[in-house]
């Protein structure tokens, strides 16, 4: 056998193991394959967590109110008439609404809170300033903060579109009374008392009014 013979056989037999070392590391496609598996947005994604689910509960309900309770039907009702309504948001208003209102009447300082009574609130306020008026008595009043807030209830009628929502509040403030002389007569400028009200506030859904009235204040 002559030198270039052998040369050939060499070079056949490199080239045959290195093709079988590649078929090792690479693989082979023989037959019918499955096409690639496209991922899933939750695979893409990573986590279940950011599925969305279809139909589920509405979280800005259920965070304030039990699911499927009278409240919670009476809230849906609300947002179905004025998609925009979002509870959450209205409790921050009503804790807002909650200081203004009650300094308001602290202060004797009715005509800034007027468009947020019903008539016969307002009317009842009027009657308690002026008595405090008529026996030359003054408060100084400073509010610290609401403590606590709950819905505690919520109705929607359907033929007159008028919603109410009841919230309790728990509140901190401060309060002395004077006399004429502006001699102290009640309470004390350095002890903060706790004020617990559960108010009602009324609506017509989907009215061109956004504002929503004070319409009980049962303590």
């Amino acid at each position: 056998m002559n030198s270039p013979l052998i040369q050939l056989l060499v070079l056949a037999g490199i080239a045959v193991f290195l093709i079988l070392r590649l078929k090792n590391v690479l693989g082979t496609r023989d037959g019918f394959e499955q096409p690639p598996v496209q991922k899933t947005q939750t695979d893409r994604l990573g986590s279940p967590e950011f599925e969305v689910i279809e139909g589920g509960p509405d979280l800005d309900i259920v965070d304030h109110v039990e699911e499927n309770s009278s409240a919670a039907q009476a809230l849906a009702a609300m947002k179905r008439i004025e998609p925009s309504f979002n509870v959450t948001d209205f409790l921050g208003g009503a804790r807002s609404a909650y200081e203004m209102i009650v300094m308001g009447y602290e202060n004797g300082e009715l005509s800034d809170i007027q468009p947020f009574l019903a008539e016969d609130i307002y009317e009842s306020f009027v009657d308690g300033v002026a008595a405090r008026e008529d026996q030359g008595l003054t408060i100084e009043a400073n509010f610290i903060g609401v403590r606590e807030l709950k819905l505690m209830d919520a109705t929607y009628d359907e033929d007159t579109s008028e919603a109410e929502l009841t919230i309790r509040f728990v509140a901190e403030l401060t309060s002395v009374v004077r006399n004429s002389e502006g001699e102290i007569v009640d309470g004390n400028a350095s002890d903060i008392k706790r004020q617990k009200d559960t108010w009602a506030f009324a609506r017509k859904m989907g009215s061109d009014d956004p504002n929503w009235l004070l319409v009980s204040t049962d303590a």
